[in-house]
């Protein structure tokens, strides 16, 4: 089972990465296979770092050959799928916004119809936005024809809609409840999905 985890800040070993890093620790230690993508990375490269629509369908001829390319290949193998986003203006990133616009060369071939998916967001206050972002990484899986699961498991308790983070994460100890409880939920469900097919 592979688990992916995207981290839609412009800072490779911040708040969100850090979340994301504790989800996916727990799938880890059920036995999955994680790794974390740095959509600033998957970026390097890319004469245009925005969707223009230049063809439809998408033929892919704006990111052939790059590492973005290499990300969508992670993407189309992943059982499950958790994104992340810091608070921006009440919503995603520009930078996870931009990677994502670009993944409708995998809705075209309907790559990701049916992966599990779950959200993480930080924001700089305790109301900062963070339930709006998840709402938007809701609709942008959503789009996609993902199944999406908030950060409830059985044996803790139903949940909220994702894993909500107050900056710094570190010291937010409920965040890391949450996302940890989001990385047990995330497996158990993509478990469901893998034994099916």
């Amino acid at each position: 089972m592979l688990i992916v985890g995207i981290n839609g800040s412009p800072h490779n070993d911040g708040n969100v990465a850090h979340l994301l890093c504790v989800a996916l620790e727990e799938a880890k230690k059920k036995g999955a296979t994680v790794f974390i993508e740095n959509v600033c990375d998957v970026f390097e490269g890319q004469k245009k770092p925005y969707c223009d629509a230049c063809s439809s369908p998408c033929n892919r001829s704006c990111f052939e050959g790059t590492l973005l390319e290499e990300s969508f290949e992670h993407l189309s193998k992943a059982d499950a799928i958790i994104l992340g986003s810091p608070v921006y203006f009440g919503t995603v990133s520009a930078q996870l916004k931009a990677y994502w616009d670009k993944t409708r060369a995998l809705r075209t071939e309907k790559l990701l119809l049916g992966t599990i998916g779950g959200a993480v967001a930080v924001g700089a206050s305790k109301f900062g936005g963070q339930e709006s972002t998840i709402r938007t990484l809701h609709d942008m899986m959503l789009i996609q024809g993902m199944n999406i699961v908030g950060d409830g498991a059985f044996e803790f308790d139903a949940g909220h809609q994702g894993v909500c983070g107050v900056r710094p994460v570190e010291e937010d100890s409920n965040a890391v409840k949450r996302a940890k409880i989001l990385g047990i939920r995330i497996f158990e469900e993509a478990r469901k999905t893998v034994s099916e097919s």
